[in-house]
């Protein structure tokens, strides 16, 4: 399987044309979206929603990800590593962080020397790393020289800001929810967010805070929006009371 992590969205050619690129030159492979809307222009942000996601992937499978502001710039190396198992393919930017930090092990580190006859300088997802992922799944490995990998930024493993915010305006932050006492009250913006098991637990239209299907802590309003609600966005932090 080949996994798509990207900022593109939904809407527009972008996604169209990465995965028409990876049906013509794989075409054994399931493809499947696993996000469209990471925090855009952000790998900070979207190094901690990606190391969240990855526990439920398979074995064996090929990550492509792509939030890449610095692209056509030469400043970050395009890479594919391999980590516990799994192939992660994209620009060296941070995103792949913690998800390194966390692994048990990085069997390779391949630095991307291949390039394609034609390299668009605003779409390396589609001319590069797709074509790169194709190679991983049709077992050619020439197309880079092994590295020493080394963690980009030092951040932190935990991250008390907001680092997601989904179609239903709920908020995830960077925050291990289950290393949190229950007990814990946050700030947002004047109001006390206190916690609760799930939705149901609160009164429509009230804040709380509590553990995702993925682990982090998360900030949502029963039957509204948290985002909107709280004046919340991408990268404020949640403060403790």
């Amino acid at each position: 399987m080949i996994f798509l992590f990207t900022d593109y969205g939904l809407e527009g050619p972008y996604l169209g044309q990465v995965e028409t690129v990876m049906r013509t030159r794989a075409p054994g492979e399931v493809i499947i979206n696993l996000v469209a809307d990471a925090p855009r222009n952000n790998p900070r942000a979207s190094a901690w929603l990606l190391a969240s996601l990855i526990d439920r992937l398979p074995e064996s499978c090929i990550v492509f990800c792509v939030v890449d502001p610095g692209v056509g710039t030469g400043a970050d190396v395009p890479v594919a590593l391999n980590i516990d198992g799994r192939w992660y393919v994209g620009p060296d930017n941070g995103l792949f962080d913690l998800v390194c930090r966390q692994a048990s092990a990085i069997q390779q580190a391949l630095k991307i020397t291949w390039q394609p006859e034609v390299l668009s300088n605003s779409f390396h997802g589609r001319d590069l790393y797709a074509v790169i992922c194709t190679m991983i799944a049709n077992g050619d490995f020439g197309f880079g020289k092994s590295f020493t990998w080394r963690d980009r930024h030092g951040w932190p493993d935990e991250l008390n800001e907001v680092i997601y915010i989904d179609h239903f305006g709920n908020c995830i932050t960077g925050m291990k929810a289950f290393s949190l006492d229950p007990e814990r009250v946050f700030r947002i913006n004047g109001t006390q967010i206190k916690h609760a098991g799930t939705f149901g637990e609160v009164k429509p239209v009230q804040a709380f805070w509590y553990a995702n299907s993925n682990g982090l802590l998360e900030i949502a309003v029963n039957q509204d929006s948290a985002a909107r609600r709280l004046n919340l966005d991408i990268g404020d932090v949640i403060s403790l009371v």
